[in-house]
């Protein structure tokens, strides 16, 4: 599903440089919709444009492949065709393809390319030696150890990011895929509509999350421990 998504992604892609028109139709106008509401919200954090232009290739792109990735989820028959199989006594469906977001090997992928590409961005943006500064503190100067240890805790806080943004993504949509297929084999008509409706929101709100905090957590990079 992984590659199904970023096949998409990059056909539809292609097919719209090669069509582009100065006035936008159809496609293309959906298309510079989003990434124009995108660009601004991105330019709200930054208040820099220049510096907008560097962050929003990536944060754009997580934005797009995640909502992909969650949205998938309820295509019809997704997550329901499987094998049974037996563990502790119980009859379980191992399905034979999945959500993407639905598999944490994905979403920590995806948490290791933000977190990584934020440290990237510090560094170009500051240099090695200010960058640094943030984590690692002389213990000698005043206040003793107070910045050693903040910077403990920041070097913590970068690990807590990988495993916060790969948990969150996977245990909702997870989450969602399991009440999906639960109310789908325990109604299979107009009650399970509500839900979708409710993961196509869930899989918008997650997508938002994933992208914005990206791009707040580059914002700080960017900037110098001193400020």
């Amino acid at each position: 599903m992984t590659l199904i998504v970023s096949c998409i992604i990059i056909i539809s892609s292609i097919l719209l440089k090669r069509k582009l028109k100065i006035i936008p139709k159809g496609f293309q106008n959906a298309v510079e919709y989003v990434l124009e509401a995108l660009l601004n919200l991105t330019d709200s954090v930054t208040q820099d444009r220049k510096q907008s232009k560097k962050f929003f290739p990536l944060v754009a792109t997580i934005f797009i492949f995640v909502i992909l990735s969650n949205w998938i989820e309820l295509v019809p028959g997704l997550g329901t065709f499987g094998i049974n199989r037996i563990h502790d006594g119980k009859i379980i469906l191992v399905p034979f393809i999945r959500s993407s977001s639905a598999d944490f090997n994905v979403t920590l992928a995806i948490a290791l390319v933000s977190v990584f590409a934020t440290q990237f961005m510090g560094i170009a943006a500051i240099g090695f030696v200010r960058y640094a500064k943030k984590f690692l503190v002389n213990p000698l100067r005043k206040p003793y150890l107070v910045g050693t240890f903040v910077g403990i805790l920041e070097i913590i806080s970068e690990i807590a990011k990988i495993i916060s943004f790969s948990f969150r993504l996977f245990g909702n949509i997870f989450a969602g895929e399991v009440l999906l297929i639960v109310m789908l084999g325990l109604v299979p008509f107009l009650i399970p509509l509500p839900f979708l409706f409710l993961e196509l929101f869930v899989g918008f709100v997650q997508a938002l999350v994933f992208s914005m905090l990206t791009l707040v957590f580059m914002k700080m990079a960017v900037t110098e421990a001193s400020h």
